[in-house]
């Protein structure tokens, strides 16, 4: 398929948005209701508040890990068979949890966890997979609606924990483990939508006239692609926006909920500042793609790393108690964020070649969640030496370093242009 044809609206590429925002929606509720449940069901098992953390790290590296590995399926079956197999995965782990919670096992429940965030990772190729029947003008769009259709997921699923769990109490199994149950039903429903609707194939379809589909390896060396990546400087602009938006949104993020426990906020606000937080994130995603695909994507990412290092200054400077102040840093948190996600995605997967696209998206995925692994892991040193604002000052740096990136590129377009 030309890009021309591409780059008219056409029926299979609304089939396609509706059929990934539905999976999303699908997968989110079920994920977004297991992140807490994990965290207590640990805790409750093992007896100890500082293991409780390891649900979360183990659903974090369990999305890293199958990054690569959907990105290969990718290449050699296209998005239903990865999309599909992620969810698939996911809702064992769910079922593999739910053993771990019943019988106590740390060890099973943790693994069922990891298994969980295959699913994670999925969601989060599923953005890329809205791109590739989109045109030049409408690709940051079509993306940014598949990421706005999580935003159900993740209001809603925590809020179905309750009853799920008092459906698990009914017959006999501890009520952490109902949100696994929920989870699992879910995933699997997410897996059946994906390989029962998304046809044809958008990225079989889009490579069909390419010399990818001719000569279509299963593995690219990570190395190679790096190597691709860093030859094409915007789309290493692309990449850099995702990791360093995600390391500085998770890092601070994780940590508002300490700092403000330290003037005992009640849990209600806590809950609060970050409902705002998760508005900032996927709310206003079709604002952001709109804009990327007007004002060009470098623009949108020097836009979101202005309002990454707004969110640092307000809510780095922001009392324990001022719930005001610390609810607009984190909604800009979210945003900035948005921006650097939707645009910096876009950007990566328009600016490799064909060969290297599907390898790259499962790369930027990888890099993407091994930083909020570390950055959770780092913001918490920070915050037991040092302070909240300090983490907040530490966290800006990298995005100062994305800003003069960003401006350095927007700039040489605009060179080129005139």
């Amino acid at each position: 398929m030309t890009e021309a044809a591409v780059a008219q609206p056409n029926p299979l590429q609304r089939r396609t948005i509706q059929t990934l925002a539905s999976a999303q929606i699908l997968s989110g509720l079920g994920y977004a209701s297991t992140v807490a449940a994990g965290s207590l069901l640990v805790a409750s098992i093992s007896k100890s508040e500082a293991l409780a953390g390891l649900a979360q790290t183990f659903g974090v590296l369990g999305a890293a890990t199958m990054a690569l590995p959907l990105a290969n399926l990718t290449r050699r079956g296209g998005r239903r068979l990865a999309l599909s197999s992620g969810y698939a995965i996911g809702a064992i782990g769910a079922l593999v949890a739910v053993i771990g919670g019943t019988s106590r096992l740390v060890p099973v429940l943790l693994l069922g966890t990891f298994l969980v965030g295959a699913a994670s990772a999925s969601g989060y190729q599923a953005r890329y997979a809205a791109t590739d029947l989109a045109g030049q003008h409408d690709r940051a769009r079509s993306l940014s609606l598949v990421v706005w259709a999580s935003t159900v997921g993740s209001v809603l699923g925590p809020n179905l924990m309750a009853p799920f769990g008092q459906f698990a109490d009914s017959i006999g199994l501890p009520k952490l483990v109902g949100p696994y149950m929920f989870a699992a039903l879910t995933l699997s429903l997410g897996a059946t939508v994906i390989r029962f609707r998304l046809k044809p194939d958008p990225y079989l379809t889009s490579i069909a006239s390419t010399s990818e589909a001719k000569v279509n390896p299963v593995k690219v060396p990570t190395k190679e692609v790096m190597a691709h990546i860093r030859s094409h400087p915007l789309a290493l602009l692309g990449l850099l926006a995702i990791a360093i938006g995600h390391i500085i949104m998770v890092s601070v993020m994780v940590m508002t909920p300490v700092h403000m426990a330290h003037y005992d906020v009640s849990l209600k606000i806590i809950g609060l500042v970050i409902s705002v937080h998760i508005a900032g994130m996927y709310a206003f995603s079709p604002i952001v793609g709109i804009l990327s695909d007007r004002w060009g994507r470098p623009r949108v990412i020097q836009i979101g790393a202005v309002i990454l290092l707004s969110s640092a200054l307000i809510a780095g400077t922001a009392p324990p108690h001022d719930h005001v102040r610390l609810g607009i840093g984190l909604f800009l948190l979210g945003l900035g964020w948005s921006c650097t996600l939707v645009a910096g995605s876009t950007l990566l997967s328009e600016s490799v070649s064909s060969h290297y696209r599907a390898s790259a998206q499962g790369t930027s995925d990888l890099i993407m969640n091994l930083s909020a692994a570390i950055g959770g892991a780092v913001a918490g040193l920070i915050i037991a030496n040092l302070s909240y604002g300090w983490l907040c000052t530490i966290a800006a740096v990298p995005v100062f370093v994305l800003l003069g990136f960003a401006t350095r590129q927007t700039l040489k377009r605009q060179t080129v242009q005139s």
